[in-house]
């Protein structure tokens, strides 16, 4: 299928541009242009308005042909003892290099993670101290709020006393 394809784009090549078109205008005038190729039928299916269709019928290729577009390789060299040593010396050196940056990648990721882990810490004990900060002088306000509160109900009441006298302790 590959090789027809390749046909039928070189065919494609040879028409001209110019005369493609005017086949397509003038049908009947160029009528001698379709179907001349050997390997191809150029064949117009119907005539319409918009345009004109065509069929273009590919035939086998022969062995012939396949011949002309066969590519020859250049012939291989002898390889020695020592290329194929160098080559294999290259190759290991190859696949430490490759382990030694994979090595180094593994290192870097741990020692990122480390020192994530290690800040993290550090926020959370810093953290940590600022709320346990934050608490004591909280605690520390509350009781010199109750001290206060205390105080002030021991002097009202040491107040009722001096104005009552004892009748509020013996009542």
């Amino acid at each position: 299928m590959a090789k027809t394809a390749i046909a039928y784009k070189e065919k494609m090549k040879e028409i001209s541009v110019l005369s493609f078109i005017c086949s397509c205008l003038y049908p009947e005038t160029h009528k001698n242009i379709m179907g001349d190729f050997e390997d191809m039928d150029i064949k117009p299916i119907n005539k319409r308005a918009s345009g004109q269709a065509f069929e273009v019928i590919l035939k086998p290729t022969s062995p012939v042909s396949d011949a002309a577009h066969c590519v020859t390789t250049p012939p291989k060299r002898d390889v020695s003892l020592e290329d194929i040593q160098k080559k294999l010396e290259a190759a290991e050196e190859r696949r430490r290099s490759q382990e030694a940056q994979v090595l180094r990648a593994l290192a870097e990721k741990r020692d990122h993670e480390r020192d994530v882990l290690l800040k993290a810490m550090e926020e959370n004990s810093a953290f940590s101290r600022m709320a346990e900060e934050k608490l004591q002088v909280k605690m520390e306000h509350i009781e010199e709020n109750r001290q206060a509160y205390l105080a002030a109900i021991m002097e009202r009441l040491q107040e009722r006393v001096r104005t009552r006298g004892v009748d509020v302790l013996g009542s």
